[in-house]
Parts: C-alpha cells; structure tokens; sequence
C-alpha cells in the first residue's frame, strides 16, 4: 500500500491541535500536534523515532546494551524498557501501557490483518491514536519525511529522507551493471549454529539483493527460516553474514558445515550490531547503513571506498554520534 503524505493542521487555536497522516493501512490518524511522548510499538519503531525524535521517546522496547551506550544520545542511554506490544515475545499490557503515558502509539514494520486489528483492539481499549507505518526498505524515505511532518520535525525529516535516497540510488547505481555471474551467493546466518535466516524478500534480507548479491535462501518472504546443514550445503553460498558472534568465531570449527564455500574461503563476516544491527535487529533505518557495509563486503572493488567516511556520517546525522577513531574500528572489525 503507498503511503502517502497527508499531514494538516485540524483544530482551532482554543482546542488541542492535531494533525492528520493517512497511514499504511489507508486509515486517516489524528495525531497530537507537535507529540512529545510517544510509545513506540516493536524495535523497528523504537529505532525510527529515535532518529527523527529522540526527546520524544518514553523508553525503549529493550534496554540499550553495554557496547550501545556511548552510540546513542546521552540523553537516552539510560530511558526504561518498556516491552513491546507487538510481534514475537510480546511484553507489555495495557496497563504498563498506559502507565508510560503516552500520546499516542507508533508502529513500523510489515503491514498485515494481524497488525492492523491489533492496533484497532488497543485504540479501542485506550484512546490513543495508533499509526502505522510500512517498514518496506524502499519506503524508507518516504517514511522519514511524512512522519517527520506529522511529528512536527519536518526539517530533519526531509534532511534524513534526502540522505536515505542518496544511499539507496548509489546501490543501485553500483549494482546496476553486475551480471548474474558477478552477484555472489550470501547467506544469512542467525543464531550460534547458524541455521536460522531470512528468505529472500523478508524485510530480515532484502538488502542482500539491493547490496548486488544473491540470497540463497528460499522460503515464506514474512518469516524467519529454520535451516538444515544439508539445505545449507545444497545452497553453497560463497558468502555467509552472520548476526551472532559466537558462529563468526567457529563457523569454520563445525564438521556439519565443513566444505560451504563461504566457510572455506574465509568468507564468514560478523554483522556489527552497535547501537543497533546492520542488517536488521531490528529492520528499521538502520538497514541503511547496512547496506552500504554489505555493499563493500560483496563488491570491495566498486564500493569498498570511502566505507569508514559514510561510516562517520551516518552515525552523526542519524544518530547524533561523532565517532571516535576505536569506536570506528570496533565497528568495522579493523
């Protein structure tokens, strides 16, 4: 469904201004005018407001960890962790729900019946104003920029849109002249045993092909995949990303993985994960930078240039993060 930008001014100076989006699910939301205490719904949401309106935030669905800390705004390191209302592992009620006070609730991610009656049940049951948002990558600007109208930091929604654009059509660029023969075979790899990953489409992946790769992985575009070794084995990739630390390590220590090409030839990459993860961890803006990373480790003699540079900015704009020289090491691995 296209989302579309229609923010306007509703009420009359002497009554609680509000301001309209039409949402992905096609509904028009009455927002709060200006809203400054929202509840993001599932990580996804938590890292887009974060990066259009931190002073916004009530709390995070998950405590920032230890090596995210000095990534984020001081000012919302140590915000409490509120649970997440929606997806897998569901932690917050209602109660806790409205105990955070909120002006209204933000969710970003797959748009779906599930999704959209959840949030009709809970507008019902509270009151508050429910928006959600299509977390599709390539609507990714187009997000930036209406949500920033709606929230009233239309500036750096525009500025942040810009820049999320630009990344977006240099991948392309890059990738538009690679034949099937020059996009590698990748593989994500979730977990310690590496055998849980996201088919091709997933909001999870679908960097990889924007990043002129190959995902070899085959199933439900929506969901997670349990993977065999064999299966593992019969989709030979020759690039493996992983997300957890402990398979980057022994990857190449596991007999039931002993002969992927990926493996052998030394080519098992560890995803960074700080303040969030480049790939998804949640699927959200952040995948933004993850492409540009995957992009380098995929095609280092087209776009492994000027990596560390657009490292540095997209933490500062994003994020409001100068880097230092060893925070920019741990993060590439250097």
């Amino acid at each position: 469904m296209t989302l579309v930008a229609a923010v306007m001014a509703l009420a009359p100076p002497t009554a609680m201004a509000e301001v309209v989006v039409r949402d992905a699910a096609d509904r028009e939301i009455a927002l709060p005018d200006h809203a400054s205490r929202i509840y993001a719904a599932g990580p996804p949401a938590d890292v887009l407001l974060y990066t259009l309106k931190p002073e916004a935030m009530l709390g995070w669905v998950r405590a920032i960890p230890p090596n995210g800390r000095d990534l984020v705004l001081p000012a919302t390191r140590d915000l409490p962790a509120l649970g997440r209302l929606t997806g897998k592992g569901d932690t917050l009620n209602l109660e806790g729900l409205l105990a955070a006070q909120p002006q209204m609730i933000l969710d970003y991610g797959n748009i779906s019946p599930t999704y959209l009656d959840l949030s009709q049940r809970v507008t019902e049951q509270t009151g508050l104003p429910y928006l959600l948002l299509d977390g599709s990558f390539a609507k990714t600007p187009q997000t930036l920029r209406i949500l920033g109208a709606a929230l009233g930091v239309a500036e750096r929604g525009e500025t942040l849109g810009a820049q999320a654009e630009k990344i977006i059509a240099d991948a392309e660029a890059m990738t538009a002249a690679l034949g099937p023969d020059q996009r590698p075979k990748v593989y994500l790899a979730r977990g310690p045993k590496g055998l849980e990953s996201a088919a091709k489409g997933s909001i999870h992946s679908e960097i990889i092909e924007r990043a002129g790769g190959i995902n070899v992985a085959e199933g439900d575009s929506k969901s997670l995949l349990t993977v065999s070794p064999e299966q593992l084995h019969a989709w030979a990739p020759e690039i493996i990303i992983t997300l957890d630390a402990d398979f980057a390590r022994n990857a190449d220590l596991m007999p039931e993985l002993a002969g992927i090409p990926a493996i052998e030839n030394g080519r098992v990459y560890l995803a960074p994960q700080a303040p969030f993860g480049f790939i998804d961890a949640p699927p959200s803006v952040n995948r933004l930078l993850g492409l540009r990373w995957l992009s380098a480790k995929f095609h280092p003699d087209l776009a492994g240039e000027g990596l560390e540079a657009d490292l540095r900015d997209f933490y500062r704009l994003f994020y409001q993060i100068e880097l230092s020289d060893d925070q920019v090491k741990v993060l590439l691995g250097a």
